[in-house]
């Protein structure tokens, strides 16, 4: 059984709302897997991808599943059932390292998160809705997928893979009014993914959000490094950066972008130098932090090993000249 400390006071306030939660389950991802009710729960959930995902609210300092008509203020995130993937049941910490890695050392919105244990000893992801506003009401939120305006009927099964992070700044910079900031924002994620490896980063991971009039870009979510399961490119969109803008001599002799890629992309999409250079200047090496955290994480020694390799590999290719 793993063992699994009290939620600290900063996850109960940021994760519950600031109510007393046990990490522990009272059912079985096992009998999940089998049972009519995860069919269920998984149709009831409107958030997108291809891991299992449940809806969740906390009763009686106890997370438990949504039943039908109530609505969910939480996601679990189980280790996929698939289990081709050898190293699946490390995907929830790789999941909560990577999320913790981005908004504790690079200052990234994220959705509140954390971990929890099913009562057969499985690692969970949790994560808070933060399309559930404080009221039970749900606040307007569209994927990109949708604000780009690719589906399945015109862009074949894998639409979502379709296009590129440029295809997602025109969207910015159109539907939010705020659009230079939420644009660094956008800039930051992208870059932050490239660095930590999370190849499935397309247009269904990341969405716009309504706050009061007007829409912003929503927190980041799904981060994870991908590389530590699969081998997969670099970035989670078929087009990469942009179509409109030529590669470093670097990017096209080894097929991976180094900074001067992401310096010519930022300048694409409306940051000027000195912001995208203060931003990008945090990705030249790998913080203490991020270390601290990459060892205190639920993911075995090896690997951790592994997760800074691919990092650490990155980061080389970032700073090339």
């Amino acid at each position: 059984m793993i063992e699994m400390p009290a939620y600290s006071p900063r996850v109960l306030k940021t994760l519950f709302f600031g109510k007393q939660v046990s990490p522990y389950l009272d059912f079985s991802i096992k009998g999940l897997n089998k049972s009519g009710e995860a069919i269920a729960a998984a149709q009831r959930i409107s958030v997108s991808g291809v891991q299992e995902k449940f809806p969740a609210v906390i009763d009686g300092g106890k997370i438990r599943l949504s039943q039908d008509g109530e609505r969910s203020t939480h996601i679990l995130k189980p280790a996929p059932w698939d289990e081709t993937i050898a190293t699946r049941r490390h995907i929830p910490a790789n999941e909560h390292l990577t999320m913790q890695i981005a908004s504790r050392v690079y200052g990234i919105q994220t959705a509140a998160n954390g971990l929890c244990v099913s009562s057969d000893g499985q690692l969970v992801y949790i994560t808070r809705r933060f399309d559930i506003l404080p009221d039970g009401a749900k606040a307007e939120m569209e994927d990109f997928a949708s604000v780009c305006g690719r589906n399945e009927q015109t862009d074949g099964t894998h639409f979502k893979y379709s296009g590129t992070y440029e295809d997602i700044a025109v969207g910015i910079r159109k539907y939010v009014s705020s659009w230079m900031v939420d644009m660094e924002r956008f800039f930051d994620l992208v870059v932050f993914n490239y660095i930590y490896g999370n190849g499935d980063d397309h247009l269904k991971n990341f969405s716009l959000i309504r706050q009061g009039e007007e829409y912003r870009l929503a927190p980041a979510y799904d981060l994870l490094n991908t590389s530590l399961h699969v081998h997969g490119d670099d970035f989670g969109l078929d087009g990469g950066l942009s179509l409109n803008m030529f590669r470093s001599d670097e990017y096209d002799r080894t097929g991976h972008p180094c900074r001067a890629d992401f310096d010519q992309f930022a300048s694409l999409i409306g940051i000027v130098p000195v912001r995208s250079a203060k931003i990008l200047d945090r990705y030249m090496t790998i913080p203490e932090e991020t270390l601290s955290l990459l060892h205190e994480s639920f993911l075995p020694e090896k690997m951790q090993r592994s997760y800074l390799r691919i990092v650490k590999e990155r980061v080389s290719r970032f700073c090339r000249v």
